[in-house]
């Protein structure tokens, strides 16, 4: 399946950043919040937007796989949702304005280019038969 392995990377790109939160959490010895502290808020912004887009892709490339979508698409949207959300999450953490619109650019190319794909492998004779 290919989802299962952008399932995984994905995973493991969430613990990450859920890492970095972990640890500005120790070393400011903030335990709920971010306690006005900038390298928190960033680590927290950065996992927090992860939380947000990585279930809904996955979602959408298990169904299109399902609905027999070819590999390649899955493959494409996988990488390059990949590459937006390392970009995006190193720009909130650095700073850098431009990745971060490009990061989230790819994102929602990607969510758009799913949601098409399902609508169009999506087998509409089955929608309405019982």
């Amino acid at each position: 399946m290919v989802t299962a392995f952008y399932s995984a990377l994905l995973g493991l790109w969430m613990v990450s950043l859920s890492v970095l939160v972990i640890k500005q959490r120790k070393s400011h010895l903030v335990s709920l919040g971010d306690g006005g502290v900038d390298e928190l808020q960033k680590a927290r912004s950065a996992q927090g937007n992860a939380v947000e887009y990585i279930p809904i892709t996955l979602i959408l490339m298990l169904l299109l796989e399902y609905h027999g979508g070819p590999h390649w698409l899955l493959h494409g949207a996988g990488v390059l949702f990949c590459v937006g959300r390392v970009a995006h999450a190193k720009a909130i953490l650095s700073g850098t304005f431009k990745w971060r619109v490009s990061g989230m650019a790819l994102t929602f190319l990607v969510i758009l280019g799913l949601a098409m794909g399902n609508l169009v492998y999506l087998p509409y004779q089955q929608i309405f038969t019982m």
